[in-house]
């Protein structure tokens, strides 16, 4: 195993940056077992982004949101 290892590892460092950030992203999606969870929060974040298109949902800068936060804990 870990002769294949090295072998892959030695392969994976020959890509470009953005195919090692490819495949590690494949890698790591690859531990995930509960791929129910990544499809809602996909389903979520497609919504989401659709309200802030269509004008259901507006977005205001992080300065203002933590402004309204900490003026809320007081």
């Amino acid at each position: 195993m870990g002769n294949q290892l090295e072998l892959l590892e030695a392969e994976a460092l020959k890509l470009t940056a953005g195919e090692r950030a490819a495949f590690a992203q494949l890698l790591l999606a690859s531990l995930d077992e509960d791929t129910e969870i990544e499809e809602a929060w996909a389903a979520e974040t497609e919504r989401r982004i659709s309200d802030i298109e269509s004008g259901v949902s507006q977005v205001i800068p992080i300065a203002d949101a933590l402004a309204q936060v900490r003026a809320a804990l007081k």
